[in-house]
Order: structure tokens, then sequence, then C-alpha cells
């Protein structure tokens, strides 16, 4: 297959949609179901799991307000990067303050890489019953601190490209929805 059929047969624009919301929220959920569709579809994608990319890139960083600042700008610019090269950039990752989400937006307008902020706007009590990780018990049993939407802020977007209310939708739903948007902007 030559580069043109590859162009004429696959969406080749890559994109950063990134999914901000509580912890326990199914942001990383509905990022891998959306990956498989998109995959599905002779997609390229990478999903940038905040828990891994914590672990790797960004090890040695606390949970401050700098430091998340800090934790989002690198994610970010390796989602950007990915997304100039025609992937899809899949972030699923808390980013609890407004402006490092704006911050990783303008880097990314700046370089003409389309970016999608997606709200994944499941109530705090939805979270807590999910609680996959066990955070919110150890919150709420004082072994914790700092857990957002808790004890420490999430400022909710204003105005994101897509809100997600994960608890009244399937997580196939949610990931439809997501796939919808992309499709109505001409990325999928």
């Amino acid at each position: 297959m030559t580069n043109d059929q590859i162009q004429e047969n696959h969406v080749t624009t890559g994109a950063t949609v990134w999914l901000t919301g509580l912890p326990s929220a199914g942001k990383t959920t509905i990022a891998y179901e959306l990956a498989d569709r998109l995959r599905a579809g002779g997609q390229r994608v990478e999903v940038l799991d905040g828990d891994e990319i914590r672990a790797f890139i960004s090890a040695g960083l606390g949970f401050s307000r700098a430091d998340r600042h800090t934790n989002v700008q690198r994610i970010g610019f390796v989602a950007e990067l990915l997304a100039r090269n025609g992937v899809k950039a899949l972030v699923p990752v808390i980013a609890p303050y407004a402006d490092s989400r704006e911050a990783v937006r303008e880097r990314h307008e700046k370089n003409r890489t389309p970016y999608l902020e997606i709200h994944v706007a499941t109530p705090v009590e939805v979270c807590s019953e999910r609680d996959v990780k066990g955070l919110y018990a150890k919150q709420a049993a004082g072994e914790l601190t700092g857990l957002t939407g808790v004890d420490d802020p999430y400022q909710e977007p204003e105005a994101p490209d897509l809100r997600i209310e994960s608890q009244h939708q399937t997580v196939q739903e949610s990931a439809a929805s997501v796939y919808a948007l992309l499709s109505e902007r001409g990325l999928a």
C-alpha cells in the first residue's frame, strides 16, 4: 500500500483528547474503550495513563500545586508530540487546576495541534462508591490527605469540548460520545 492509499483510507491527523475528572470518575476506562475503537478503525493511538506517567516521567514529584502543574505540563508536552506526529493521544489525567489545563491547550494551539478537553463529570459520591484504588476509603480513615475533590481542590472545566456524566452511561456509550465528537471535528 502506498502512502497516498494510506492517507485516503485512514485518518492520520493526530489529536490530544484530555479526559479530566475526579479520581475513579471513569477517565481511564473510557480512554481504553475509545482506544480500542480508534485502533479498530486503523488509527494510531496511545493512552497516557496518569499513574504510569507519574511513575516514569514524573517520578519524584509530589502532590503540591506546583508539582501537579509540572506533572500536567510534562504529560501535555508528550501528548502534543504524539499528536503532532499523527497519533491520537488519549490522556486520562485528573489535572485539577484550570490554569494547568489551559497552558496545555495553549501549547497545542500554538503548534496547531488539535486538542479536546473532555470532562468526565462524575459526582464525588459516585467516585467514592467506585473507589477503584481505595483512595476515598483511605481519606475517610485519615490515612490520606490531599485527595482531589475531597480535601484538595478540583476546578471543573467551565467550557469543555464535551461533558460526560458517566454515572448515566455505559463505558461504551461514553466512549462513543467522545468518538462522535472526534468524527464531528474530522479527527476520526
